[in-house]
Parts: C-alpha cells; structure tokens; sequence
C-alpha cells in the first residue's frame, strides 16, 4: 500500500473511484452518491485544496481524503458558522482547513490507513485550525471517533442536525500545525465539555 498526494486533477481522475470507497465506507444509497459526485468535482477547485489517496500495488483505490480552507458561502461552513457563538466563530472558523472527506474501504479498514492519510493531510494543510464532521457514534466502538481523538481533535459542537439529514453529527476540532508528536495519546486527547 502506498500513500500518494493528489493534485485536484487526480481526484477528478478517479472520481469514480472516490465515489465507490465514498459509499462503501458510508453504507450510503446509490441515489445519494450521484449528488455527492458532483459536489466532490466542485470542490476540487476551492482554495487550500489538498487530497491524499491510498492505493495498493495494482493501483486500486483502498482510501483517500480531502479538505480545503473554509470560507463563507461555503455550505458546511456557513452551517458551523450559524450554530457556533462569535468567540467559537473566531477560535475556529478564522483561519480553518476543513477536512470534507476521509474515508478508508470497509475490507482495508484497522490496519493505519485512515491514520497515515490524516497524518498526511493535516501536514499539508494551510490554516490555523481544522474542524470534521463525523456522525455522533459510540466513540469506544467507532474508529473513525477512536482515530480523531488519537490526533487530538476536541469537541466543537455535538449532537449537530446538517439540513436534509436525520443524523446528529460531532463537530471536532483542533490546532494547526500537526505537531511531530501526533497522533497524541489518548489520554491527553480525551475530550472536554464544549469549546476549549
């Protein structure tokens, strides 16, 4: 398995490929991802774009992820924005890189590849902070909750309702740059109530 940096045209390269890895790893229906395809094509182009893929031997495609620095206009930012306070607002949304996607295919899943392509990802990422969002989940039980909070992502906003989707979602956080030493250890990662 090999861990690459995409350039945006990369991604729009293997966009059918993202989208399959997109939905296997998100259980989602096949009428959800066609809208999805369009979206990721979109922001491909957005300022601060970085993207990683993880592809085996053969090239297929095991995981990839994106972000890019948020800004308003933007739906996901300007959802986070109408929800948070104006201290929140400036703590995090300043200067904000925004993880849109990071996904790892179910049958790859445990073996580090979500972990090395945050890694990578937040390496590259421009801003002073970052913030994902991730459906709520029992976090003991969930990798993607056990590998946020390993790189020391805090909670921002919990139990968050995005329009048009039933789901209550984590709104997690942290500080740029990623430091030498993350992921951190789960102790000092363990989350506190609300904003820091």
């Amino acid at each position: 398995m090999r861990l690459v940096r995409w350039t945006p045209d990369d991604l729009v390269r293997r966009l059918d490929d993202v989208v399959t890895v997109y939905g296997e790893a998100m259980n989602y229906r096949t009428d959800l991802l066609a809208a999805r395809r369009g979206y990721i094509a979109a922001h491909v182009r957005r300022p601060g774009f970085r993207a990683v893929a993880s592809l085996t031997s053969e090239g297929h495609l095991a995981g990839f992820g994106y972000g890019y620095l948020g800004a308003a206009g933007q739906w996901w930012h300007d959802q986070v924005h109408r929800a948070l306070d104006g201290d929140a607002r400036r703590r995090w949304l300043a200067d904000c890189f925004e993880v849109v996607e990071l996904h790892v295919r179910p049958p790859a899943q445990g073996h580090g590849l979500g972990a090395r392509q945050l890694t990578a990802l937040l390496t590259m990422a421009p801003g002073s902070t970052t913030l994902l969002s991730t459906p709520e989940a029992d976090e003991q039980r969930s990798r993607a909750w056990r590998l946020y909070r390993r790189f020391g992502f805090v909670d921002v906003l919990r139990h968050f309702h995005f329009p048009g989707d039933e789901r209550p979602f984590g709104i997690l956080g942290r500080d740029l740059p990623l430091t030498p030493q993350a992921p951190v250890d789960r102790a000092a990662a363990a989350p506190g109530p609300g904003v820091p």
